[in-house]
């Protein structure tokens, strides 16, 4: 039995050690597949060729549905007159569909085919969402001068899978305790400290926009939303079909947005609930790519993690019941640091907490959040600390995206300068010598 006591490994560290290893064996795994695939596309490219072929600037997203994200700055880009090329892994990304003189859409392809573009890119920087830079599929391509990161939601940094954001050069944050949270990572790994930019939230920015220059909405029936995140600390993975029965038994007008890896990783589950609650009269199954009408008609939000609860109710001011007890961390960056999440810190002041003890009466739950005025305070609490320089995010994420592009390409026109010197100086030295 002291045997076994010996070898115990709690939980939350077991989770960890395994999140680890894992992520060791895919270094080791996709470095060999980077070797390979360098051997495949080297035959026939000239260094002359890919000098020519270097891009000021890359924006890359691996799914459309990050399209919100990055259309605020390809648009900021397009009206300075700045090329940009937006590299994208959904062939019908919406940017094929937009008319613009100075921003060129490339389709990559899905999964390892997009990657093994991505790693051997010529760029001079790299702007992206996508996490996991240089630890699984996608490595750094040692053309590429410079990478930074925009994130896709406005809460803490470290709800990417562990090591998400660690290979980075800059990161563009909206909130200074998102700074805190990177620089106690870097101190714990003992890496260099990365640039960080505090420009804001470009896309909520544009959603805020749009949302006063919208039409009125009509009466309607108060309607829940149901927006969870995926994977086993969800709320369809946790409650699943006894929740949505709970939710129909109320009366109201049910929507459920599933996030759209659950379609991926969940298929099964998602097909069984679809399957299932087919009867629109009880049940709307919402897929949109722009989730903005939908956030909109809704009057309140249930989610777990996402970071969708702070576009519904920091931009359409309205409250949000959350999930946190069954959240395990284990996989995640936060982790690593002792301090509570930002995130549930700040929840209780914009919303509710669905758990166990309360989930028979959601009923109850749902009418006290919507008709309690407290929360209003708490929008703005929230508002303050992690949405900085409201309206105008994309004009101060361009001017450091192009504040980096300048000094990259500067330091290598003086480097080009200097090796060029160097080797007229070399080339006299044996000229004499010969002489």
């Amino acid at each position: 039995m002291g045997f076994l006591k010996v070898l115990y490994i709690d939980p939350g560290t077991g989770g960890m050690l395994f999140t680890v290893i894992f992520g060791l064996f895919g270094v080791v795994v996709f470095s060999f597949r980077k070797i390979v695939m360098k051997l495949k596309f080297r035959s026939g490219v000239k260094a002359s060729e890919i000098k020519s072929q270097k891009i000021p600037i890359a924006i890359y997203t691996d799914n459309k549905r990050y399209w919100n994200v990055f259309e605020p700055l390809l648009d900021e880009f397009e009206k300075r007159h700045q090329k940009v090329v937006y590299l994208t892994g959904s062939g019908d990304d919406p940017v094929f569909g937009k008319k613009y003189e100075y921003i060129t859409g490339q389709y990559l392809g899905e999964g390892n085919k997009g990657f093994s573009k991505l790693n051997l890119l010529n760029a001079s920087v790299v702007v992206s969402s996508t996490p996991s830079l240089d630890v699984f599929q996608w490595k750094r391509s040692k053309n590429v001068d410079y990478y930074i990161h925009i994130p896709h939601a406005p809460n803490d940094i470290t709800l990417y899978r562990m090591f998400g954001i660690d290979h980075y050069d800059a990161i563009i944050l909206s909130g200074s305790y998102q700074e805190e949270e990177v620089r106690k990572l870097e101190k714990l790994r003992d890496y260099p400290p990365k640039e960080i930019a505090l420009c804001g939230i470009p896309f909520m920015d544009t959603m805020m926009k749009r949302l006063e220059t919208a039409d009125k909405l009509p009466p309607h029936d108060r309607t829940v939303l149901l927006a969870p995140s995926w994977g086993e600390s969800s709320i369809l993975s946790k409650y699943g079909e006894p929740f949505i029965d709970a939710l129909i038994s109320t009366g109201y007008r049910i929507i459920v947005r599933p996030h759209p890896q659950s379609f991926t990783a969940e298929k099964d589950l998602m097909e069984r609930l679809i399957n299932k609650y087919s009867d629109t009269s009880k049940v709307t199954w919402n897929r949109d790519t722009d989730n903005f009408d939908v956030l909109r008609q809704s009057d309140i939000l249930i989610s777990d993690f996402s970071g969708v609860m702070f576009d519904f109710s920091l931009v359409f001011d309205k409250p949000v019941i959350y999930t946190r007890s069954f959240f395990d961390v284990s996989p995640y960056d936060a982790y690593w640091l002792e301090d509570e999440l930002w995130m549930y810190s700040i929840l209780p002041s914009i919303g509710l907490e669905l758990n166990d003890d309360n989930f028979g009466d959601i009923k109850q739950l749902i009418d006290r959040c919507i008709d309690d005025p407290s929360f209003s305070d708490g929008r703005d609490k929230a508002r303050s600390e992690t949405w900085v320089h409201m309206g105008e995010g994309a004009k101060r994420s361009v001017d450091f995206i192009m504040e980096k592009y300048n000094e990259v390409t500067s330091a290598k026109h003086e480097e080009e300068i200097k090796n060029s010197g160097m080797k007229k100086t070399k080339m006299k030295k044996l000229s004499l010598k010969g002489s």
